[in-house]
């Protein structure tokens, strides 16, 4: 059920495998333009001719077009296209008939870059056997069946199990695994014409079972159930597995007020204690509707690679169950790929479809979902996106819940510590260096029009914030206006100055590798500065329109694989620096705000400063005041409160122009 390959990185693809063209063939894109232009499915295959993504398509042309003109705006398809050497294609009738065979083809190939469980593991469901006589309940992990009906898929193995015994306490019924069942099924194989009269058949050659003896079977090794009566019984199953527990209630109720009335209290107070654990059920219950409503809600929690689906299933009001599951793609594909891949993995594989499927996102393809699932279903169900209200408090809820589940899974496994080495690793290897960089320093510069200028220095050991090593510096350069190129060479100076390379605030350590927040400009002071310390570090800079990474030894810039950990290392420690600066350029600017702006105001001195601020409390309410009512403290004249509002919204105006540039 997992993809080919369930490590954290890409695959060893074949990137210098030829292409078609180089051996006189023709190109990929010209062997595209001879598709046809009906529904159906596309297999995008690599050098060795594997399957590495599997699509459908209204218009085969026109979506394969998309891929190999690099129209498509996703992240991962230039990629996948470096990797494409040939493709197939399969021609259906309808965009409905394309969308059943994607998800087949998708179960037979496990293709790299479409969205699958990651877990190397097929999940657990609730079972039962149709095809028998007398049908039995069992827990398993099996392929589906012919003949078996499946409820789940569980996430929680135990709760899989716990609901099992709950039920047979609810509604007798016998376990796959009993001795006494399976010797009656073997019978009732060789024999087949007794199976009408199987009762009389068990009532001279059976064996009573261990669970008959206290009273949680049904008693068919003993022949004390018909089989239409036994089928009665497996018909309150279904429902109870399917969440529509009313019905169980009012057949109980029933039986119950009839045995009573004839007289057999004994199976009356049977009866009673099924109807209390059904009761006990709905107690423990933690987030119900209003409204007997049959839907299941959807939320997702994504990391750069890897992310988490929770399902919140709902019947008749009730959440029945949540399920979570860990998928193998996260923030590289976008979020309609993500849910329409998890839709259509997750109800391929369960036959328990509700009347409406809730998610966080509208997708493309909500109404040939709905189809499809009408198919499956037998009745009508559709993708909704709720809103507001009850159900939109309860995909918050699911979103909540993937993320627990999501960092649960990374610590359990490990996960983050093998990405990260990952990353140290992809970076020594796509940046040239001499050996992963266990310790990386980040610089960026912050600043409005040149005024309260600063620096921020970040620095990240072993792949992680190593906040204690943080540092900030004012920029003491006088500047009329921003300039990075002037404040990136003081900052650098200032850091690796011979004193501070031996000042054990610095960790008394040079970096494995210098980060600067930007491009070729800020990568240029960085190097001329270290070129004057005499210092040969290796250094970077990352851009923040297309993520490209700058480097010294190379005009043209590397660019780290969408997805990889790598990308994912280098944005973080740049993003961390660039908060990091933020923060400190705002406090200064805050505190000189409280502190130095009223100084700035004609004819406000320090006796009428301390007067507006006694009167007013707080620069938040100083700024929130109107001039009139700057204008009512006492010794304040109605000009100089009219100077004091005018000099505020100026600087408003500044701190609104630096928020917007930044």
């Amino acid at each position: 059920m997992s993809i080919k390959d369930p490590a954290t990185h890409v695959p060893d693809f074949d990137l210098e495998a030829p292409r078609p063209e180089a051996q006189g063939l023709p190109s990929v894109a010209e062997q595209v333009g001879k598709v046809p232009t009906e529904p159906g499915c596309y297999l995008w295959k690599d050098a060795k001719g594997e399957v590495v993504y599997v699509g459908k398509a209204k218009n085969l042309r026109a979506r394969m077009l998309q891929y190999v003109r690099l129209t498509d705006d996703r992240a991962k398809i230039p990629l996948m296209m470096q990797v494409v050497r040939s493709f197939d294609y399969i021609v259906v009738g309808s965009e409905h008939e394309a969308l059943v065979l994607e998800r087949n083809l998708i179960a037979q190939y496990h293709p790299y870059f479409n969205v699958d469980f990651k877990d190397d593991k097929s999940y657990p469901y609730i079972a039962l056997t149709m095809g028998d006589t007398y049908p039995a309940i069992k827990y398993t992990r099996e392929r589906h069946r012919k003949g078996t009906r499946y409820f789940g898929p569980y996430t929680d193995a135990q709760a899989a199990r716990e609901t099992i015994d709950t039920l047979r306490k609810v509604v007798p019924i016998c376990s796959a695994t009993c001795v006494e069942w399976k010797r009656c099924r073997r019978y009732l194989k060789g024999h087949p014409d007794d199976a009408a009269v199987a009762n009389l058949a068990f009532a001279d050659r059976g064996r009573p079972c261990f669970d008959y003896h206290v009273g949680r079977g049904p008693g068919v090794c003993v022949g004390a159930m018909t089989p239409s009566d036994y089928a009665r019984n497996v018909r309150q199953v279904e429902q109870f597995l399917a969440g529509r527990r009313s019905a169980i209630v009012g057949e109980l109720t029933q039986q119950m007020h009839d045995a009573a009335a004839a007289l057999e209290f004994e199976r009356a107070g049977r009866i009673k204690r099924r109807l209390e654990v059904i009761e006990g059920l709905d107690d423990e219950q933690q987030v119900t509707f209003s409204s007997a409503v049959d839907l299941d809600l959807i939320g997702f929690y994504r990391e750069e690679t890897i992310s988490c689906a929770c399902v919140f299933v709902v019947r008749e009001g009730r959440t029945v169950r949540s399920s979570e599951f860990i998928l193998n793609k996260g923030a590289d594909v976008d979020e309609v790929e993500l849910t329409e891949g998890f839709i259509k993995r997750y109800y391929d594989e369960t036959a328990d479809i509700p009347a409406e499927v809730d998610t966080h996102i509208d997708l493309p393809d909500a109404e040939l979902l709905g189809e499809w699932l009408t198919d499956k279903r037998g009745r009508v169900c559709r993708i909704h996106r709720p809103k507001r209200g009850e159900k939109a408090h309860l995909l918050e809820m699911t979103a909540r819940n993937a993320r627990h589940a999501l960092m649960r899974y990374m610590v359990r496994t490990g996960y983050a510590d093998e990405r990260t080495n990952q990353a140290l690793l992809e970076l020594e290897s796509a940046l040239a260096l001499d050996g992963p960089p266990l310790r990386i320093e980040c610089f960026d510069i912050s600043t409005l029009h040149g005024s309260f200028t600063v620096a921020s220095m970040v620095v990240f050991t072993n792949g992680r914030p190593d906040k204690g090593q943080y540092r900030r510096f004012k920029i003491r350069a006088e500047l009329s206006e921003a300039n990075d190129f002037v404040s990136m060479g003081e900052v650098l100076g200032r850091r690796y100055a011979p004193v501070r390379r031996d000042d054990e605030r610095f960790a008394a350590s040079t970096p494995d590798l210098l980060v600067v927040d930007g491009g070729k400009p800020q990568l240029t002071a960085a190097m001329g500065q270290l070129g004057a310390l005499g210092l040969d570090i290796p250094v970077c800079g990352l851009a923040k329109a297309d993520e490209e990474v700058f480097v010294p030894w190379d005009e043209t810039p590397v660019v780290l694989p969408s997805g990889s950990a790598s990308l994912y290392l280098i944005k973080q420690v740049r993003d961390e620096s660039h908060r990091f600066a933020i923060t400190f350029h705002r406090e200064l600017r805050t505190k000189a705000q409280s502190v130095s702006i009223l100084d700035e105001v004609p004819g406000v001195g320090t006796r009428r400063k301390r007067a507006i601020m006694r009167h007013f409390g707080s620069m938040r309410r100083l700024r929130a005041a109107s001039a009139e009512d700057i204008a009512s403290v006492r010794g304040v004249p109605t000009s100089v409160a009219r100077e004091v509002y005018d000099t505020l919204r100026a600087w408003e105006g500044e701190g609104r122009d630096q928020r917007e540039a930044t």
